[in-house]
């Protein structure tokens, strides 16, 4: 079942740029709540109920985030009415800070039929959609446009048409799985590690000194490369594209140059700096690669309970007076943004968010969904259709 329908180049007014401690881009809970909203008044519909929306995809093609600022970005903020009748001309409105952003998304959202196939209905279904879609709004902005609704059902023969009509775009995947590994990695090194530095891994931009090595790398490049020289030459070059650290400087080239006499005095010099740098010691920054390649970024991925569950009348100032209310916080993971047209069928399937809840956890997933064993440890499998 690859059935989808695709909301195409929607135009949207002050979204949401924040996302728990994160910004930039709205919370993958806008999107699939824009969704879930969606099948909800589509179980209304008497002409249409047997229509069920399983999830989405979500496809960013522009954004511009409300902000000023070369180096450190701030937001602008403005005045909500710029002034009230009920306030004296002297008074000023106050300004509650916001984050917002203006942005042009699709949304792939897969879907069911348990009556057969929407047949004729077609034209009336994708015209409700439309119509729904301009009554909400996604990510707190206001949808200014749309520019297509259409369905698809993805194969081999028209997928190619599906990435013409995205291009140009990105997908957001879930890269949760780059995470864990990383964790359990810096793990095996250094038992004190926690998950929060695994995640500042692939979010932060983190640069490292070398000390200064252009004599050394000039003495390698002039260096005859025959057969005894040129492993060494290899050595060096490998060296270079890795994270300084002295310990991991091969044994070879201390070697190396421990036995020589007639090295330059200036590149002696050099060498030993670089063996035994201390705090005088000439050198440049370098930026440190994330531990996995490809265009990857922090996302907001679904919320924990930090409270038990309480009435709503142990609870002021809530929403509504009959839902009960839990405290949450933030569950963050990394993302990565995927150019469209290297999609494929099975990416297209996998690229589907849905939701998925535990005991505390309520997370957005594709593929799979998390479940703990009875050591607490997660694992993964496959997820139910359906929004519940």
């Amino acid at each position: 079942m690859n059935k989808y329908i695709l909301i195409n180049r929607i135009q949207v007014q002050n979204a949401n740029a924040i996302a728990g401690f994160t910004w930039g881009f709205p919370a993958i809970t806008h999107f699939l709540g824009f969704t879930h909203n969606l099948s909800r008044k589509l179980s209304t519909k008497k002409e249409f109920n047997d229509v069920e929306l399983l999830g989405c995809a979500v496809i960013s093609h522009t954004h511009q985030v409300h902000t000023y600022g070369d180096y450190e970005k701030q937001f602008t903020q403005t005045r909500n009415p710029p002034y009230l009748n009920s306030h004296k001309k002297d008074a000023t409105p106050p300004i509650i800070e916001e984050g917002k952003m203006n942005m042009t998304v699709s949304l792939l959202i897969k879907y069911n039929e348990y009556n057969g196939s929407i047949g004729n209905r077609e034209d009336g279904f994708i015209q409700w959609i439309k119509n729904a879609c301009y009554l909400q709004r996604l990510a707190g902005g206001t949808i200014l446009d749309i520019k297509a609704t259409q369905l698809f059902t993805v194969d081999k023969q028209n997928i190619n048409a599906l990435k013409r009509l995205l291009l140009p775009g990105f997908v957001l995947m879930n890269r949760a799985e780059y995470l864990e590994d990383h964790y359990h990695n810096l793990q095996e090194k250094n038992k004190t590690a926690e998950l929060f530095d695994a995640w500042l891994d692939f979010i932060a931009l983190k640069q490292q000194a070398r000390p200064l090595s252009n004599l050394i790398s000039k003495y390698f490049g002039n260096l005859n490369k025959d057969d005894a020289n040129k492993e060494l030459v290899e050595l060096w070059n490998k060296h270079l594209n890795q994270p300084y650290k002295t310990a991991e400087i091969p044994l070879e080239l201390s070697e190396y140059f421990a036995a020589e006499d007639n090295f330059d005095k200036e590149l002696l010099t050099q060498w030993k700096n670089y063996m035994n740098p201390d705090e005088k010691t000439d050198a440049k920054w370098e930026y440190l690669s994330k531990p996995q390649s490809g265009y990857l970024v922090p996302i907001m991925t679904g919320y924990k309970a930090i409270s038990k569950v309480y009435k709503n009348d142990e609870v002021q100032n809530t929403r509504d007076n009959e839902t009960d209310v839990c405290f949450v916080e933030a569950v963050h993971s990394v993302g990565e943004w995927l150019s469209t047209h290297r999609l494929t069928e099975d990416k297209i399937k996998s690229s589907v968010w849905r939701y998925d809840s535990e005991e505390n956890w309520y997370l957005c997933v594709q593929n799979k969904q998390m479940s703990r064993n009875e050591d607490g440890e997660v694992a993964y499998e496959e997820p139910q259709d359906g929004m519940n």
